[in-house]
């Protein structure tokens, strides 16, 4: 197939893609609607100690914990190990950093996904509420064993994607233009979202000096498609996605039916950026507030470039050239660990832990958690 015929069959699938959410997702909110809370208690049983433990089980309930509980074939336990390396490598405040300007903040900025976003006029409140859940799942993925069945962060994805499905559904009964944009968190946006956590935070981590070669891309993409399979995107818009420049065709494909941010983009882009500077400035840089805010716009627009950072609203700053000096410091620490493995294990120590301590701090029960309770 030519590169022509290749983008022409991408760009079909993407379009058909936008009126497609999850079926089998889907199924099973309207199965819980209509059964009440003990379908949520036997989904939550039947997720936690296997579909082979129930009886009785309702068909909808039954099918997505057949398919979540299947193990694809192209999954190898090994190369999960290494995804997981390759994301524990990273110190957790630039994982953080990545994750709030490089990730959020090209997701806030089609229009479509802001909308859903905003509901609420305690936006800053609600956004770091997000931003510790989302952390809470992200790291849960991520440490040793979180992605086997079960596991934490297995779990925790699995619920993410029935959350999807009861937005989906609620924003359909409150009147979500379809026609005009789609299915209300389609498979488009799914994948753009998966490609915010995937393609978008490793350009960031790049921009800030932590580089990654080759074989450890390659893992963190195979690891991340697994993930894309609990989260029920379909296994055309990401199976052949194998390593950063392919996740960059795919990105610059999506970006082109994402649409300009809008005021929600904006408000939404304001409120994270507030969050994190508050939360660099107390716990991390400890920096004088203004300073911080100087230093979150500088890391916005070296991560993200300045024609995005002017749409969605992000303040100049004269402190660039700081960041390039972070970049330099990270990559040179980085060059040092890859020179001794004992370092090297011991930094992953380090950051496992730091993520641990994460996940402890996100008290209380997750909007992805509190939609299954029975």
């Amino acid at each position: 197939m030519t590169t022509q015929a290749a983008a022409d069959e991408r760009e079909a699938l993407i379009e058909r893609s936008l009126h497609v959410g999850d079926p089998l997702a889907d199924a099973v909110i309207a199965e819980m609607d209509a059964l009440g809370a003990s379908a949520r208690g036997l989904f939550n049983e039947g997720l936690e100690k296997g579909l082979s433990s129930l009886q009785d089980v309702p068909p909808a309930i039954a099918a997505l914990l057949r398919e979540v509980q299947t193990v694809p074939d192209w999954v190898d336990a090994g190369k999960l190990a290494k995804g997981e390396t390759g994301y524990l490598s990273v110190e957790v405040q630039w994982t953080q950093i990545a994750l709030a300007l490089g990730s959020l903040l090209p997701e806030y900025s089609t229009p479509r996904i802001a909308g859903v976003l905003v509901g609420t006029r305690r936006l800053v409140d609600i956004t770091q509420r997000r931003l510790q859940e989302t952390g809470k799942w992200l790291n849960s993925v991520a440490l040793p064993g979180g992605m086997l069945l079960g596991g934490p962060g297995y779990l925790d994805t699995v619920q993410v994607r029935l959350m999807h499905a009861r937005v989906r559904k609620t924003q359909v009964k409150h009147g979500y233009d379809t026609e005009a944009l789609g299915t209300p968190i389609n498979q488009v946006d799914l994948v753009r979202t998966w490609l915010d956590f995937t393609y978008s935070p490793l350009e960031a981590l790049q921009k800030l000096g932590i580089t990654f070669t080759d074989d450890e891309m390659a893992d963190l993409y195979g690891y991340w498609q697994y993930v894309a399979y609990l989260l029920g995107v379909d296994p055309a818009l990401y199976r052949s996605i194998n390593n950063h420049q392919q996740a960059g065709e795919w990105y610059a494909a999506i970006e082109e039916v994402s649409g300009a941010p809008d005021e929600n983009s904006i408000a939404l882009t304001a409120a994270t950026i507030e969050v994190l500077t508050a939360m660099l400035s107390q716990l991390t840089f400890k920096t004088p507030l203004p300073l911080t805010q100087d230093l979150v716009a500088a890391f916005a627009r070296r991560i993200l470039g300045d024609d995005l950072c002017d749409r969605l609203g992000v303040g100049q700053s004269e402190l660039v050239s700081l960041v390039d000096l972070f970049a330099q410091g990270n990559r040179q620490s980085r060059r040092w660990l890859r020179m001794s493995d004992e370092a090297w294990q011991q930094a992953l120590k380090e950051n496992i832990e730091a993520r641990r301590f994460l996940i402890s701090l996100t008290e209380g029960t997750t909007v992805y958690e509190q939609n299954l309770a029975a």
